[in-house]
Parts: structure tokens; C-alpha cells; sequence
């Protein structure tokens, strides 16, 4: 136990000292504070170091030039106090505000450059937690806690040495209380990291039951679950609230034991020290001086013991903040870079799992796709349809095989110039809070001008519904794009796609939100789109892939047909059962049959 406890003090203090680092860039301002502090805190020590003259000056050698002279120190005194309380207040909110921002940019800048991999395995709410929440917290122990360790440090070895100058053999009589106020301290801290880790946690899946609730409104409401999903927050906030006691307890019992243990000490120093100036021992300034100097230790002794409360927070929320912060970033390690590819895509004995423990979602893809072809892939769900598409953009890396793009590994490539050459829209459409013409020329697609960006609109047919908005182009679409129909939120996914023009278009369900008519405008402007533009399709609804130069057939991670449709629905294969049964269930059009010959 000891050795884990050891370990524990090592690893806080690891964390702290590299929360400190991130405050070295402002150490001019952080300098500016420290200053400050320590002439504040000076002026304590001070105050209690003025009584001596003042009581001496007017009790005993009625020296009145003495007694207004303490005066003016006084005045003086308390506007040195105010000022350099004021300038350290002012310094350390700057300095936190600067770290605050600092760690949420590097976690946000990690967060994008997380592989898909990673994301699929952690929750939302949680990783929002740590941007929101536990930046705060850390903030506090890295400003706040600094201030109380060098400010009230300060004031205690001032006040001990006016209590010494005053009486140092009582002075190390109350100093003797000092060793079980550190064994108090010591004790508690180990409870506070603990319960301190696991308020940062529940703190986070709090933050995801509501995010996923919020997201998900339309099933709670729909399925009636109010009651199950208010009692599924209730729990975890019982939970956090809980542990939110168990801090407080902990936190709040140090201080008082500190006090009480050191107010023993200072009594029975208070008796002799009264004991002392009875005796003429000790004159009344040297008495009055001592009695407030012991009497201002108390505040600074209780901030000193309460301090570690925030600082145990504090670790536990940088310990989370550096967690994210050091996961592995999606790999690049291509070196090669291409302007504009043809579009050959090649997949050679690809075999991809999500995770080790999973089944191979992909086994031995062997697929030469031709630069310009128009391909659809089809298949029962969980096939592996959408992993393919997934893969060409290298948003996950295959367990073996390679794929090509126009003769060159795709791992041999930079992302960003890999990414560029592929234009994605997938059946979850995503956009961003902003106007129509901030998601359709999203970030370096703003470049293109409006030209461009009313070809894309109108390949996508959307310029009429865009042209009906009450602001046009920059109409606000709302969060996740709520103020649109679905079917306007696809085809701005899919103006977007277009105005990127890369060579390789990926539609995984891209015309799923789209009523019959819209699907034909769909496809007839795909059909022109298509000419040097290599075209992959993914889609349940057959009959939006009836014109395809080539249909690849998948199943459990295989192919395991291909064709045109004509000679797919003539070998009354795989491909036949899922088209007829589309047409039966209402689906398609009425099938067409295969062509003569």
C-alpha cells in the first residue's frame, strides 16, 4: 500500500509539474502576479510588526510623533495591500484564462485528429466533458492553488518571524503543533485523489446522458421512455452527488482538525505570553504584536490545509485533460503527394476487422475499379458495402492487402492529398450550425466563389428550395440542420460533394432521404457528373443503381458477384432475390428484365 501511495504522490506530481509547464509561454504576467502576492502577503506580517511601536509608543513612552507616524504606515499599509491585491487578482485570471484556452484548443486539436477508430470507442459526452468541464477545473489548481501555496506561505514565515522577534521560545512552542498538521494533511489526501478521479468520470457520463438524450428526443418521446430515461440520469446524478458529499467530507474536515490542533498550541503560548507581560517580561506593543501575529495565522494555515482539496481536483482533471491530449493522432506517414488523380482504384486482398475481437468485416477484397467507372456496391446490411467506401479515404487502415490509387498505395500518400482526390457523402448527412453557404462551401471549399458554388447547387438540384429559404444562401440551418426537410439536408451534402470535384465521388446511401422524384433529379445529374469522375455508389434502394457501368454483389464480407444489372437479374443470383424483393415490398419501379442476349 505504501508503495502505491508513493507511486500515486509521484504521478500527481508529475501531472501538476506539466500543468505548471503549460503556464511557462506567460511568465511575464505570471511573474507580474507572484510579486504581487508576495507584497501582499508581506503586508500581514507587517501590520502585526506595527503594533509593537504603536502600543509602545502610546501606552508606555506616550511618544505621540511615534503614534502618527504608525498612522500614516498604516494608511499606507492597506493601499499597498489593496493595489498589489488587485494587480495579483487581475495577472492570475489572465493567466488562467490563457491556459483554459490553451488546453481546450490542444484537446479540440487532438479530438479532430483522432483516427475513426478511436472515436467509434469513446462516448461524446465524455469527451465534451473534458473540453467544458475539466479545463475549468485544472485552471483552478494551476492559478488558484499557486496563489494560496506562495501568498499564504509567505505570510506564515513573515508572521513566525515577527512571533519570533517578539518571543522566539514561546514562537517554537506553538510551532510544535506543525508535524500533526502535516500528518492530517497527508492522511486526507489519498481519499481526495480518489474520490476526485471519480467525480471527474461521473462527471462525464453525466455529460452523455444528456447528450445522448437530447440527440436522441425523438425515440425517447416516441417509445414513451421519459420515465426510463429520467431515472437513468437520476442515478447518475445520485451518483455524482455522492461523491460530491464524500469531497466535501473529506475536504472540509481538514481545515478544522489543522485549526483545532494549532489553536491548542496557540492558547497555551497566549497564557504564557499573558503570563510574561504581567511579569513585565514583555512590554504591551511586544504582546499586542505577538497576539496578532498568531491571531492572523489562522487564515493562512486553513487556506494552506484546505488548498489540497483543489489541488487533488486539480490533478484528477488534468490527469483526464492530458489523457486526451496524448492519444495516438491519426497516422500519416505518406510522403508521396498527387494533384489530381485519374481515379484507378485498386483493392488487393484486402481484410479489415474493427477490432481485434470482432470478425473480419472484410475478407480477400480483390477489385479493380477503372478510372471514370460508374461502380455500385449492394448487399445485405453488415456486408461490408460501407466499409469499403471507408476505407479509400483511409479513414481506417486495412489488417492486410494493399489499395491502390492510380498504381500508388494509398499508405504511401499524405491524407491530406489522399483525402482531397475523394468527395464523400454518406447516409448520415452532417452539417454544421452556420448558413446554407457556410456547409455547402465548408472550410477550404469557400475559396471556389459563388460560381462554383451555384454549379454544385444546381448538380444537386437544390437551387429551387435554397432560392424558396427566407435568406437564400445564408438562411441558418439550425443545429444538425433541424430547420431543413431531410431531403434538403442531402442534397446540401451532396452540393458540398460536388463543389469539391475531386475525382472519386463516394455516395454510401447518399439518395436515402430523397422522394422518387428528387432520386431521378438525382441520378440524371450523377449521370453527368460521372464523365471523368470515378463514381462509387452504395445503395439499398436498387433501382438507383440500375444504370451502373458495373454492380459488385457483398456478402459477409465478400464479393461475390458482379455485373450490369441485365446479367445480375439473368443469373437469378443474390442480386435477383434483394431486387425482386425491393419490388414486392413496394420499393422500385416495376423490375425491368434482363435484355436479350
Amino acid at each position: 500500500m505504501q508503495d502505491v501511495n508513493a507511486a500515486m504522490q509521484i504521478d500527481g506530481r508529475r501531472i501538476y509539474l506539466r500543468l505548471l509547464g503549460h503556464v511557462l509561454p506567460y511568465w511575464r504576467i505570471g511573474a507580474t502576479a507572484v510579486l504581487a502576492m508576495v507584497v501582499l502577503a508581506v503586508t500581514q506580517p507587517a501590520l502585526a510588526a506595527l503594533l509593537k511601536p504603536t502600543f509602545d509608543g502610546s501606552f508606555v513612552a506616550k511618544d505621540l510623533d511615534t503614534v502618527a507616524l504608525m498612522a500614516v504606515l498604516l494608511v499606507v499599509l492597506f493601499a499597498v495591500r489593496g493595489a498589489a491585491g488587485y494587480v495579483s487578482a487581475l495577472a492570475m485570471a489572465a493567466v488562467a484564462s490563457r491556459l483554459v484556452r490553451d488546453l481546450r484548443a490542444a484537446m479540440f486539436a487532438r479530438l479532430v485528429a483522432l483516427p475513426s477508430s478511436t472515436l467509434n470507442v469513446s462516448t461524446p459526452g465524455k469527451l465534451v466533458s473534458k473540453i467544458t468541464y475539466d479545463a475549468t477545473q485544472l485552471s483552478d489548481s494551476a492559478t488558484h492553488v499557486v496563489k494560496i501555496l506562495i501568498e499564504d506561505t509567505v505570510v506564515v514565515i513573515g508572521l513566525i518571524a515577527v512571533m519570533l522577534h517578539a518571543n522566539w521560545k514561546l514562537t517554537l512552542g506553538v510551532m510544535l503543533t506543525a508535524p500533526v498538521v502535516i500528518a492530517v494533511v497527508r492522511y486526507f489526501t489519498h481519499r481526495l485523489r480518489d474520490v476526485a478521479f471519480e467525480l471527474q468520470r461521473l462527471m462525464g457520463l453525466a455529460t452523455h446522458v444528456v447528450q445522448e438524450n437530447l440527440e436522441g428526443q425523438k425515440v425517447v418521446r416516441s417509445f414513451g421512455a421519459q420515465v426510463h430515461a429520467r431515472d437513468r440520469f437520476g442515478q447518475v446524478a445520485n451518483r455524482l452527488r455522492q461523491y460530491e458529499v464524500k469531497f466535501a467530507s473529506a475536504a472540509s474536515i481538514i481545515a478544522p482538525i489543522a485549526q483545532f490542533v494549532t489553536s491548542i498550541g496557540l492558547a497555551a503560548m497566549l497564557y504564557l505570553a499573558a503570563r510574561e507581560a504581567a511579569a513585565d517580561s514583555m512590554t504591551v506593543g511586544t504582546f499586542a504584536s505577538f497576539f496578532a501575529a498568531m491571531g492572523l495565522l489562522f487564515s493562512p494555515i486553513k487556506r494552506l490545509t484546505s488548498v489540497n482539496a483543489r489541488l487533488q481536483r486539480g490533478i484528477a482533471a488534468a490527469s483526464s485533460v492530458f489523457a486526451l491530449i496524448d492519444e495516438a493522432a491519426e497516422i500519416d506517414d505518406g510522403t508521396r503527394r498527387i494533384d489530381r488523380a485519374r481515379g484507378r482504384i485498386e483493392f488487393q486482398g484486402v481484410v479489415f476487422s474493427y477490432s481485434a475481437s470482432d470478425a473480419a468485416a472484410l475478407r480477400g477484397i480483390d477489385l479493380d475499379i477503372a478510372a471514370g467507372e460508374r461502380i455500385a456496391f449492394v448487399g445485405p446490411s453488415g456486408s461490408g458495402k460501407s466499409t469499403v467506401a471507408n476505407l479509400i479515404p483511409r479513414f481506417y487502415l486495412p489488417d492486410s492487402g494493399r489499395i491502390l490509387l492510380d498504381g500508388v498505395d494509398i499508405r504511401e500518400l499524405t491524407l491530406d492529398s489522399l483525402r482531397a482526390q475523394v468527395a464523400l457523402v454518406s447516409q448520415e448527412v452532417v452539417l454544421f450550425e452556420g448558413s446554407v453557404r457556410e456547409n455547402i462551401a465548408y472550410g477550404p471549399l469557400a475559396a471556389k466563389g459563388d460560381a462554383a458554388l451555384w454549379d454544385a447547387i444546381d448538380a444537386a438540384h437544390a437551387r429551387a428550395f435554397i432560392e424558396a429559404l427566407p435568406d437564400g444562401l445564408d438562411t441558418q440551418v439550425g443545429q444538425h440542420g433541424v430547420r431543413l426537410s431531410g431531403g434538403q439536408r442531402q442534397r446540401l451534402a451532396i452540393a458540398r460533394a460536388f463543389l469539391k470535384d475531386a475525382p472519386v465521388l463516394i455516395l454510401d446511401e447518399a439518395t436515402s432521404s430523397l422522394d422518387n422524384e428528387s432520386e431521378r433529379e438525382i441520378k440524371r445529374a450523377l449521370s453527368l457528373l460521372s464523365a471523368g469522375r470515378t463514381t462509387i455508389v452504395i445503395a439499398h434502394r436498387l433501382s438507383s443503381i440500375e444504370n451502373a457501368d458495373r454492380i459488385v454483389v457483398m456478402e459477409d464480407g465478400q464479393i461475390v458477384d458482379t455485373g450490369t444489372h441485365d446479367q445480375l437479374v439473368a443469373r437469378n443470383g443474390l442480386y435477383s432475390k434483394l431486387y425482386r424483393f425491393q419490388f414486392d415490398r413496394g420499393h422500385g419501379d416495376a423490375p425491368r428484365p434482363a435484355s436479350a442476349g
